[in-house]
């Protein structure tokens, strides 16, 4: 069987490039495209052959790459495709668009829908110029959003990572969506039954992050906490934070990991959509503290592998706080519901599953 595998863009590494990362070792004789390649800024893909498109060929297109948002549904669309009797796609945004033979399945790998058209405001706020703008970006948008739709359409399949993205994809696209939780390199993750006294937050220091209610809720506990990352937040942070709260900027791999399995516990307080940081955690045998809603849902098990709180607020982090103090963890347990759930092997015994049944009508099997 022909495979091909189809990614957005591969000019940056963040959580959809691992995940596409992942399908192209799985599948190392498919063929790969992408609208626009930089090897140098994305995943290591060796010596395999990418190819790419029209917008290859557009000077400085890699480096500003967001601003060819109105040429990647006629890229992928230019494509040709016709020759493959499988397409997986991974996309947030336009790789759903390719077109396949009427006889081959294409499955989407779908990490959100396309955020920029359908939450506008809220995935733009970040950049300043935008207001300035605003009304004629909306009237771009509004022609793409009727683009979007249509092509949505295209996949035979759909993959969420979570169940809110599925519930997304459903309510925009019109499209059900599997859910199968994206996996971690549960081997690469320190474990340690014995845990130090400080709590940790591992997060970039942006405001959705939420990471000024972990300092208020610190600050009134006098426990002390490690807070990794960096960001444009950090200044206002060290400004509100007492000595028991310890910044500790970028951090190495292997300080990270080494900080992950010791900790008394993760605290997250950000709304994420799916999140590796609390897999990440529980692949260390160490539980979660996280607000409750959200990607966490799927992955974590209150009182066995963590504990939620209610509201995004310092009063109802410190009760979980409390809570969990009070919890005999079992950090063995924690480590083995990551490696059952979230390893790379249970992502792709999922996968394939679903999609040898929807190669099945087609007597396509992988």
């Amino acid at each position: 069987m022909k495979i091909a595998l189809v990614h957005d863009y591969l000019t940056q590494r963040g959580g959809a490039e691992r995940v596409f990362e992942l399908l192209c070792k799985r599948y190392p004789e498919a063929d790969i495209f992408t609208s626009l390649y930089d090897p140098e800024k994305t995943i290591d893909l060796g010596d395999r052959i990418v190819n790419t498109t029209f917008l290859q060929k557009i000077p400085g297109a890699a480096k500003y790459f967001r601003s060819m948002a109105p040429l990647y549904f006629p890229a992928f669309r230019a494509l040709d495709l016709q020759d493959y009797d499988l397409i997986i796609s991974s996309s947030t945004s336009f790789a759903k668009a390719v077109r396949k033979n009427p006889n081959a399945r294409h499955i989407c790998f779908c990490h959100n829908v396309t955020r920029f058209l359908w939450d506008t405001a809220t995935y733009l706020r970040e950049y300043g110029d935008y207001r300035y703008f605003a009304p004629l970006i909306e009237q771009i948008f509004q022609v793409m959003r009727k683009v979007d739709l249509k092509y949505a359409q295209e996949p035979d399949l759909y993959i969420a990572n979570s169940s809110v993205v599925a519930r997304r994809i459903e309510s925009i696209y019109g499209k059900k969506a599997m859910m199968v939780n994206y996996p971690i390199d549960t081997s690469k993750f320190l474990f340690s039954d014995i845990k130090e006294e400080y709590y940790l937050a591992s997060a970039r220091m942006i405001s959705y992050k939420r990471l000024d209610i972990i300092v208020e809720a610190f600050n009134w506990l006098g426990w002390r906490l490690l807070i990794s990352g960096d960001g444009p937040e950090q200044a206002r942070l060290k400004s509100k934070a007492l000595k028991n709260i310890e910044f500790l900027g970028h951090v190495s791999d292997r300080t990270r990991k080494d900080l992950f399995s010791k900790a008394k516990s993760i605290i997250v307080a950000a709304l994420e959509d799916y999140g590796l940081v609390p897999v990440e955690a529980n692949a260390s045998g160490t539980p979660v503290i996280a607000y409750g809603a959200g990607g966490v849902l799927d992955t974590q098990i209150p009182g066995e592998t963590g504990v939620f709180f209610k509201r995004q607020t310092p009063e109802s982090l410190q009760i979980a706080l409390l809570e969990a103090n009070g919890i005999s963890w079992d950090y063995d347990r924690i480590r083995n519901h990551a490696v059952a759930n979230f390893s790379e092997n249970a992502f792709f015994g999922k996968v394939e599953q679903i999609i040898n049944q929807a190669c099945a009508v087609h007597q396509l099997f992988i």
